[in-house]
């Protein structure tokens, strides 16, 4: 039987742009930095040092992770 058929359709149609991988979309939408003050500026600093800090930390538990398991399913030598 013919796959068309088989669905009640005279034609199957296949998208090959489903299968690309989709852009990267940016996390972070950054502020028009012309219009801040000084004050306002070092405010965003700080936020963004401690995001980068919380990233960091996010980075390295799953690094621990994939050690971990890494380890676990480690061949035994022999």
């Amino acid at each position: 039987m013919e796959l068309s058929a088989a669905f009640g359709q005279d034609s199957f149609m296949i998208n090959p742009d489903e299968d690309l991988p989709k852009p990267a979309k940016s996390l972070l939408v950054p502020p028009v930095l012309d219009m801040l003050g000084i004050d306002e500026l070092q405010t965003y600093i700080v936020a963004l040092e401690g995001e980068i800090a919380r990233v960091k930390a996010v980075i390295s538990a799953k690094d621990a992770h994939k050690q971990a398991a890494a380890a676990f399913f480690k061949t035994p030598p022999g």
